[in-house]
């Protein structure tokens, strides 16, 4: 086992290596020696009992970090996440886990898998996976590999529920393909305007794209908006194919260029596009990365499609998995990718580390000036930079603590639990479900930063040391500070409306499928209305589109 390990590190040290133009075959050969004898010394000589695989595996890993983040090794018993990417599917029973204290718990059961099927839910506290004990502190990524397995094969689980009498549960799973759906929503309003919601970019996400666009072309749309808000990417050849629904058939999307010429590849389309003309909105966010970047900056570099929102991420770099010995696998870095106007939207050069090995997005200062296909000035580096630059401003500190602390996850599990019959379609939360979730939020533990009070801290500190605490001063402050004293109760009345939206989001996991939720979240998305004014009004349209002059 010691020297397979070890030829999984030296292959790969090999493969990486390889890649840099600074190193050659004797100071490789050279290094590899000095590892080799390291390792043999440890094996032999080192005081306690060493663990190979331990041992090995940091070593691939401090080695891999100083590349970048996106290379990656996977031993033959991890390499389901890889798996997963690509075919969109994996052997499970369907559900989300998360590490919260000691406990692994259900985060959240996928719709209509096996887990929800046999009575898993948000919030379950896991205890045994078959004979197995879920002991305090046992890493999440150990409880999914006992819960993942051969589709068909049986397993017993068994769960500590929260807010229910009798809270040890039990349940007979059968495990079974669990397809990730790369496009839970599509749909046209009631104004002529398709929506896309688009998730991942797997082997399905373009056939399921195009049917959609099909489906919606065929009631004469008046635009459509594809959804990447969050959409952190997968293959390349997907976002080719969905960028061909709308452009000629034989466009250059994107190419790509490697340490070697031999890499360098164009991808254009081939098929012929569903409709050249139908007016686009591709909505972004910095959650936006890698295919879907390259979605939403070749049809701005083509004029195909407004871009609105949020920059983009950032991820201008390719990866291909390559095999390694005894079933291992490696997901490499080998190239750089351009999209049509010749740009490269990389936002972190990876190659070029600070002395303490961080490393820093591109400044704003330094990104170049490129030109779309009709001349409109786009830049390179730091993600894309959308055409209607549209954020969500109302999150604060006191929601994301709602959010980041669970209070709101854990408000749905119980109300879930009291209110086992699911609602109707059109159910929102009302003033009796807020008053349930003011009153859940316990004031001794719900701790938020409070930025009028620290504020106000700060010119006390400003005043001091600047020479202007007089008694007078110090008294105004006296006041201002009782004036704005922070009172739980009042601020939660003062955020009411965006807390609604996040219960409604929260208790509706609860009771409704991917579609059903993507549709309730719409109601309350700012950003999908400004989408939608764009494509109702031809002429800004048009005018966002046209070369500035």
């Amino acid at each position: 086992m010691k020297k397979i390990l070890l030829y999984i590190a030296l292959a790969a040290a090999c493969a990486v290596a390889g890649a840099q133009s600074r190193s050659n075959k004797t100071d490789l050969a050279r290094n590899l020696t000095i590892f080799n004898s390291l390792v043999k010394e440890l094996e032999t000589n080192y005081v306690d009992t060493v663990d190979p695989d331990m041992l090995i595996r940091t070593a691939i890993d401090a080695m891999l970090d100083r590349i970048d983040p996106y290379t990656e090794y996977y031993p033959a018993d991890e390499q389901e996440e890889l798996t997963t990417i690509s075919s969109g599917q994996y052997g499970g029973i369907g559900a989300y886990i998360l590490k919260r204290g000691d406990n692994v718990i259900i985060h959240q059961p996928v719709w209509d898998a096996p887990a929800r099927r046999a009575g898993l839910r948000h919030g379950d506290v896991i205890l045994r996976v078959d004979t197995t004990a879920i002991t305090p502190g046992m890493a999440s990524d150990r409880v999914s590999k006992l819960l993942r397995g051969q589709p068909g094969s049986r397993l017993t689980v068994q769960v500590r529920r929260p807010y229910v009498t009798d809270s040890i549960i039990t349940v007979d799973i059968t495990r079974r393909n669990i397809e990730v759906n790369p496009m839970p929503y599509a749909g046209l309003d009631s104004t002529g305007i398709g929506y896309i919601k688009l998730t991942t970019f797997n082997d399905k996400s373009a056939g399921a794209v195009h049917d959609a666009v099909e489906s919606m072309l065929r009631r004469k749309p008046r635009g459509i908006i594809i959804d990447l808000r969050g959409n952190g990417g997968g293959l390349l050849e997907s976002a080719v194919q969905i960028a061909g629904l709308f452009v000629p058939k034989g466009t250059e999307i994107v190419r790509t260029r490697g340490f070697e010429s031999k890499r360098d590849k164009v991808y254009k389309t081939t098929r012929r596009p569903l409709d050249t003309d139908i007016p686009l909105v591709i909505m972004v966010d910095e959650g936006t990365a890698s295919a879907s970047e390259i979605l939403a900056g070749s049809l701005q570099d083509l004029d195909r499609a407004v871009i609105l929102g949020e920059r983009s991420y950032g991820k201008g770099l390719v990866q291909v998995p390559r095999p390694l010995p005894f079933d291992a696998m490696m997901k490499v870095t080998v190239a750089r990718y351009y999209i049509p106007s010749g740009r490269l939207i990389q936002a972190i050069d990876y190659s070029r580390r600070n002395p303490d090995g961080s490393v820093a997005r591109i400044p704003d200062s330094l990104r170049r000036t490129w030109h779309t296909r009709a001349g409109r000035e786009v830049l390179d580096g730091g993600g894309i930079t959308p055409d209607v630059a549209v954020a969500d401003s109302s999150m604060n500190r006191l929601l994301y603590n709602v959010i980041a602390d669970m209070w709101a996850y854990d408000f749905a599990n119980r109300y879930a639990a009291r209110n086992p019959a699911a609602p109707d379609s059109d159910w929102v939360p009302g003033d009796s479900v807020f008053a349930e979730f003011k009153a859940f939020i316990d004031p001794e533990r719900f701790k938020y930063d409070r930025l009028s009070e620290s504020g106000i801290d700060y010119l006390r500190q400003a005043a001091r040391q600047e020479g202007y605490m007089t008694d007078s001063v110090a008294a105004q402050l006296d006041i201002l500070e009782r004036m704005m004293k922070h009172d739980l109760g009042r601020d939660l009345d003062f955020n009411r409306a965006k807390l609604i939206e996040i219960l409604d989001a929260e208790i509706g996991e609860r009771y409704f499928d991917e579609a059903q939720l993507t549709r309730r979240a719409l109601r309350y998305d700012v950003e999908t209305d400004s989408a939608r004014a764009v494509l109702l009004d031809p002429a800004r349209y048009r005018h966002l589109l046209a070369p500035r002059r």
